[in-house]
């Protein structure tokens, strides 16, 4: 007695009929394509094992169905770039989202580098800098007037030279008695530390900080020694050569303030005039 050769599915003989192995268990052609085959993506019908299967992100195609969303080309062997899960070719795709080098104007295609910034974008052989006309890439640059400049070019064009180290200022830079200078150059003559946001006077055209300028230039109060910068509206007392700051000068008996008072001196001292009229 001959052994049977069923489809294991339907139970029909295979027997002279095309048939397919699935986990060693065998198939008619009709149960397979019933059971395992996947649905075509565009004509939502089976992919039969007759048929070649196209996939794309666990999502299946007739060969003649993978085409193009827009124009309708087939997309078998070319590639193609996906949008909210439709499939363009690259030129349909590039027409309609693709964005246009700012340079040449023409389509950035999909795949190929570019270079951004600030919401314009150019083709990475088109992202040149403006003088030497070399392609700037990943290096830093500088724009200007809505060109780009690689930065040696930009200093040679465009920076401002220190007045003290003679190099150019690219960014940071400070102006005092209309010349420029890099922050970290402009420093005090005195102490050499950085001027920039502090409070400074200068002497002789060199600026100073006030520490240096007090200990260096200012008179000192007759009455506390201490320096008087006569900076910043600071108020002061000069009297035959002397100066004392207003909070100094005072009676030495009594210590009553003597600013717009009238007084009396007695060597060294100064004095009011109550405490002064036994002199």
């Amino acid at each position: 007695m001959t052994e049977r050769f069923d489809c294991h599915y339907c139970k029909e003989t295979l027997f002279g009929k095309k048939y397919i192995l699935r986990e060693d268990s065998p198939y008619c052609i009709k149960c397979y394509d019933s059971l395992y085959s996947n649905t075509c993506e565009e004509c939502k019908k089976p992919i039969g094992c007759d048929c070649k299967d196209l996939s794309y992100k666990d999502r299946h195609w007739h060969e003649t169905c993978f085409h193009c969303f827009q124009c309708k080309n087939s997309l078998v062997d070319k590639p193609f770039a996906a949008k909210e899960e439709h499939l363009l070719c690259t030129e349909c795709y590039s027409n309609e989202y693709s964005s246009k080098c700012s340079e040449c104007k023409k389509t950035i295609m999909p795949g190929t580098r570019k270079m951004e910034y600030k919401g314009n974008s150019w083709h990475e052989t088109c992202f040149i800098c403006h003088r030497c006309q070399q392609p700037i890439g990943t290096k830093s640059f500088i724009p200007k007037d809505s060109q780009n400049f690689c930065v040696p070019c930009y200093e040679k064009q465009f920076a401002m030279q220190c007045v003290q180290c003679k190099k150019p200022i690219t960014t940071g830079g400070i102006t005092y008695r209309e010349q420029p200078w890099h922050k970290e150059c402009f420093v005090c003559t005195g102490c050499k530390k950085q001027l920039s946001g502090q409070r400074f006077t200068s002497r002789d055209e060199f600026a100073y900080c006030l520490n240096c300028y007090c200990s260096l230039y200012a008179k000192k109060c007759a009455g506390c020694t201490n320096p008087i910068s006569g900076l910043g509206g600071t108020k002061y007392i000069s009297f035959e050569e002397r100066q004392w700051h207003n909070d100094c000068f005072n009676c030495k008996k009594c210590s009553l303030s003597l600013v717009g008072r009238g007084f009396l001196t007695e060597r060294d001292d100064i004095l009011c005039p109550e405490c002064g009229k036994d002199i």
